[in-house]
């Protein structure tokens, strides 16, 4: 980590570089042990200026984890964009999860390590992310299967999600399995479950 000079820009784009330095300490350190001097220091501003912007640690955390799932929810759903198939869309999706988890290791190391924040509204914003996928293939499944039977449908969706994430935990132990093989591995078990579904 090298200390960032601090410099006047748009308010925005301090937030994002706090939110950047922050995503990048906490988790490095763990949250309890994250520092608010070290992460102002880190880029270059004052601790008050830190509490200005989030009000609290807890508050820079939740809008950690409120941006990466932002960013994990664009590339999910752009990368669905233009599948001609419920194999393609499904395939795409979970490559675009792969791909997020491997290049943005710091962001899926806050949604993923939700056990230390039982009971706080991190962990509500984690479950959140969890939700927001789980839509998002619901969603996709009513436009490629057959979709008469909603709690299927939803069942399925909270199916994949779970699969996914344990997947995920399971491919940082095997750096050398990339996101394609990753997505291939997924698709191996959970289209065999599906393909009948699709019109």
């Amino acid at each position: 980590m090298t200390t960032a000079k601090r410099k006047r820009m748009p308010r925005a784009e301090r937030e994002r570089q706090m939110i950047e330095v922050a995503e990048e300490v906490f988790a490095a350190r763990g949250y309890a042990a994250a520092s608010m001097d070290e992460i102002a220091e880190l880029v270059g501003v004052s601790k008050p200026m830190l509490y200005e912007y989030f009000n609290s640690k807890e508050g820079l955390l939740l809008a950690c984890i409120r941006e990466s799932r932002a960013v994990l929810r664009t590339v999910t759903e752009q990368a669905t964009v233009g599948a001609t198939t419920a194999e393609d869309a499904l395939r795409r999706g979970l490559l675009a999860f792969f791909v997020f988890i491997r290049e943005r290791r710091q962001a899926w190391s806050l949604l993923r390590h939700e056990m230390a924040l039982i009971g706080t509204p991190a962990a509500d914003e984690v479950e959140e992310t969890r939700r927001q996928q789980t839509d998002l293939i619901a969603a996709l499944m009513s436009g490629y299967f057959d979709s008469e039977d909603e709690l299927r449908a939803e069942a399925a969706a909270e199916f994949v999600v779970g699969a996914c994430e344990r997947l995920a935990i399971w491919c940082e132990k095997h750096d050398e399995v990339d996101p394609a093989t990753a997505t291939e591995y997924a698709m191996d078990v959970l289209w065999s479950g599906l393909r009948h579904r699709a019109r």
